[in-house]
């Protein structure tokens, strides 16, 4: 369970497993700054009078959700892998469980923040535009998709839609058209779903290494569990590659990366529950 064992005993090949793994984990991290950056551009235009405190979590629901689930996966990594069992007690284990107890709080915040932007969505009400091009010069925008935006101006506004009904946010100066908006209601929706469904994995996962640093975690819990999280495993899947094919590449390659890496945990807590089965069964044969 120790990885500094795999890392530093001489005479051992380069471990390329352990490298994919936190390479795996490392582009998790760069996917939090290209997650703030769309974001942060797509702030000027949702909340163009600017961003009063509660209305952070709607802004940067992404951000705030993708930087949380980083830190929660690193610390499930220490758990389950890094930290041996013999020193994961007192205040270490303390204060991992009150980090990730910090996370969930912020985890839970964005999937309200997921929840507000599909309800915001659906807030959109028929407009009395009928041509994107009259609106050009007077600082509207018209959504592309779920966060992106283009400013209505007089050069390249035919290309945007040819629709001749549109739809504008209350108090905001976005418009779309029908087709866009359903994609973008899509999106956000499969936001929820997925943002769901991770909180039901963590939570069975958090049962599981509870359990599991108890050493009550049995044969039969396991095998029940990993039924459960194998349905949660394919919901998260069906996400991605609606993503895949009607999103945007960053949400897939994003959604494909947690999936990777959170089989990552799997395998570090099959292999943990295997040790100490090995151990418990050494013991009682003593």
């Amino acid at each position: 369970m120790n990885m500094s064992e795999a890392l530093s005993s001489p005479g051992k090949s380069i471990p390329w497993f352990q490298i994919f793994k936190y390479t795996v984990y490392s582009l998790l991290c760069i996917n939090t700054v290209f997650f703030f950056q769309e974001e942060y551009a797509a702030s000027a235009f949702m909340f163009s009078n600017g961003i009063n405190f509660s209305q952070m979590i709607e802004a940067y629901s992404a951000t705030i959700d993708t930087a949380s689930w980083v830190v929660l996966l690193l610390v499930f990594e220490m758990e389950t892998h890094v930290i041996s069992d013999e020193k994961l007690h007192g205040l270490l284990k303390a204060g991992l469980n009150g980090l990730k107890g910090l996370c969930y709080v912020f985890i839970l915040y964005a999937l309200y923040g997921y929840i507000s932007t599909y309800t915001s969505l659906l807030n959109f009400e028929s407009s009395a535009v009928t041509e994107l091009c009259s609106m050009a010069g007077q600082s509207f925008s018209f959504m592309t998709t779920l966060d992106e935006f283009v400013p209505i101006a007089s050069e390249g506004c035919l290309g945007l839609s040819n629709s001749t009904q549109f739809f504008e946010l209350p108090g905001t100066t976005i418009l779309a058209d029908a087709e866009t908006l359903k994609l973008a209601q899509n999106l956000a929706m499969i936001d929820v779903i997925n943002a769901t469904t991770w909180v039901c994995l963590v939570f069975i996962l958090t049962i599981d290494i509870w359990l599991q640093m108890k050493e009550e975690l049995t044969d039969k819990m396991m095998k029940v569990s990993t039924y459960i999280k194998a349905v949660i495993y394919l919901i998260l899947i069906a996400c991605a590659v609606f993503w895949g094919i009607d999103g945007k590449f960053i949400d897939f390659w994003d959604a494909f990366l947690w999936i990777v890496a959170f089989f990552f945990i799997e395998m570090n807590l099959f292999e943990w529950h295997a040790e100490v089965e090995e151990r418990v069964g050494h013991h009682d044969v003593a």
